[in-house]
Formats: structure tokens, sequence, C-alpha cells
């Protein structure tokens, strides 16, 4: 595969990194920041280009990985639809479901792949997780939480632009936990209704939530809730808890590290204590689930199928946490 980056600011140095692992050829960049842009392009063997429509229209790029702020997802998705070229995009797909789903129309009528970066789907413990329950082994499922009680510091938050709701869409919701988000909708199935409150600005000067909690009802009949902050100093693991009526199951980081599960059968849990984890660290976080979603992107170009975070996934995380800012706007309970 043969990839142009658009936007070249501190994840997209992990996935140029995880490109030259895996054996994709990083062709192209482009960033707003042409200085920025032409070490990136030095430092990763790529071209440099001054607009994302060069990317976009670039006749070796097999596909374009856009690492922008969610504010600008639809303008080269349009060019690419027109090209034909697939577009990878970093999560969240978009700042309001509108344009989401007028990315995935686009694709649709183009025929292209669109992926959104979700890699926790891919990590070690979020597949096995995912085997169990669909096999039963914690039985009927009552409960799925997720806690991200992160820290950002205030130079995180320096930028005007940050944790804003026209470029950022939010706050700690959209921009941290909707990994958590994502993989409980994964994990559990749909949502059906959501409660929440929210602190502006609790901590950071900003405009967006830098404390938020939810109650969750599941489609399923499940409960559950969600925490998220930037605000908790110094920062801590985030969690996935899964009760069920034969068990529990705890996921910390990137590791399953507790399978309490009353006479269980099948392959052994794969329980670890080492972990990894973005909580006081945005870029503290492993390579290895990056690899596998990129491969599988790849994959998904070559045989047409859907890839594991599709385009349509990265919607139902956006749903879910706008409908909980919804809720916290309005103060009252909101059905997806």
């Amino acid at each position: 595969m043969r990839v142009g980056i658009i936007g070249t600011g501190a994840i997209s140095h992990k996935h140029a990194q995880v490109y030259a692992k895996i054996g994709f050829e990083l062709v192209v960049c482009t960033d707003i920041n042409a200085e920025g842009g032409r070490d990136f392009a030095k430092r990763y063997g790529c071209q440099f280009v001054e607009t994302y429509e060069e990317v976009c229209r670039h006749p070796r790029v097999d596909y374009v990985d856009v690492c922008t702020f969610p504010d600008f997802r639809l303008q080269p998705l349009q060019i690419c639809a027109e090209e034909k070229k697939h577009v990878q995009v970093q999560k969240p797909i978009a700042t309001n479901l509108e344009t989401a789903q007028k990315m995935i129309d686009t694709a649709r009528n183009a025929g292209i792949q669109l992926g959104v970066v979700s890699q926790h789907r891919f990590d070690d413990s979020t597949q096995f997780v995912r085997g169990a329950l669909a096999s039963g082994r914690l039985g009927k499922l009552l409960q799925a939480d997720a806690y991200v009680k992160w820290f950002r510091t205030a130079a995180y938050y320096s930028r005007p632009i940050k944790g804003s709701w026209a470029t950022e869409g939010g706050g700690a919701l959209i921009n941290q936990a909707i990994h958590q988000v994502d993989i409980l909708l994964w994990l559990m199935g749909n949502i059906a209704e959501v409660f929440g409150y929210w602190q502006l600005a609790a901590l950071h000067k900003i405009e967006s939530e830098d404390v938020v909690a939810a109650v969750l009802k599941y489609s399923s009949g499940a409960t559950g809730v969600i925490q998220a902050s930037t605000a908790f100093w110094p920062g801590y693991t985030e969690r996935l808890e899964i009760h069920g009526t034969k068990g529990t199951a705890i996921i910390s980081g990137d590791k399953l590290t507790t399978w309490n599960v009353e006479n269980d059968s099948g392959d052994p849990a794969p329980v670890e204590r080492e972990v990894a984890s973005g909580a006081s660290d945005p870029m503290a976080i492993s390579m290895a689930p990056f690899e596998r979603q990129f491969l599988d992107f790849g994959d998904a170009i070559r045989t047409g199928r859907k890839p594991v975070s599709s385009g349509e996934d990265g919607y139902r995380a956006l749903q879910a946490v706008v409908s909980i800012y919804e809720s916290c706007r309005k103060g009252t309970a909101v059905r997806l």
C-alpha cells in the first residue's frame, strides 16, 4: 500500500513509524505549517506538497490518511472520492453527525473505503473479550462501564482550538474517551439511552468539558457508566469493566487485567499486569494495534470487504458522544 498523509502533527509520527514497520510506503505529506511538514517529510523520506488537494490527487497514492483536527474530514474525502482513492481518518470521524453521514454517503457512492482509526479494537485484550462474550462465557451481560480519568497539562490546551466546539467537537469525551465509547459499542452492541452531567472548563481554560459522567442503557437491557476527564492529575489508566451473570472482565489500558468467571471453560484468558496507557502522555501508547488496524485497512482495500473499524462504526461512536452532550445541555435523558 502507498499512503499520503494530511496533517503532520503528533499522531502522524506514530502512523509514519507504523507504515515503515509494516512495509507500507509513505509517498507524500502536507501540513498547513509548511516548515513542520517539510521536517516530517525529511524525517520519513516522503515528498512534501503545499496543499491537501495535491495529496488526494497524487498518482502514486492508494489511500489518504487524514491526521488533522476533526473539523477537517469531509473536504479531502470529497476529492478522494473523485479520484477513487480510499480514506482513513483519525478519530472522531467528524465533529457532528451531519458531516459524518455525508462522509459515509460520499464514500459509498464513490465505491471507496472509509476507515476510522480505533486501534483498541485490535488489542489482544479486546479481541479476546469480544470472542468470549460472543460465546457466552460471561453469561447474560448486566453492566459495562468505561472510566477514562486522564490528565492533560495547561500547555496541551494552550492553542485556542484545543477543546473548542468548532474545531474539536468538544473536550475529554470526544477526543480522549471516544476510544472507550467505541469499544463499549463493539463489545456490548448499541446504546439505547443516555443521561449525562458535565463540568465545562473545570480545570482548563477551554470552552468544552474536561469532566463528564454519563449513565447508559444498552439496547440489550444492560446498563453502564462512562466517566471521562482530562483534569485528574496525574492521570490514571483507563478501564473497561464488563459484568455478566457468570463473571467479570476488566481491561486496563491495553491489557486484560481481571478475568473472574465462574466455572470458566475455553481458551485461557490472557491476563497481564504491564499496561500501556495515554493517561498522562498522549504518545505513551503501543504501536502493535496500529499495525494491525493499518494492515486490516489495506486488506479491506484489496478485497473489497468492510474494514474492522468503518465509517459506520465511527458514526455510532460519535452518535453516543453527541447524545451525551445533548443530555448535558438539556438536563434530560436522550434516546439514540
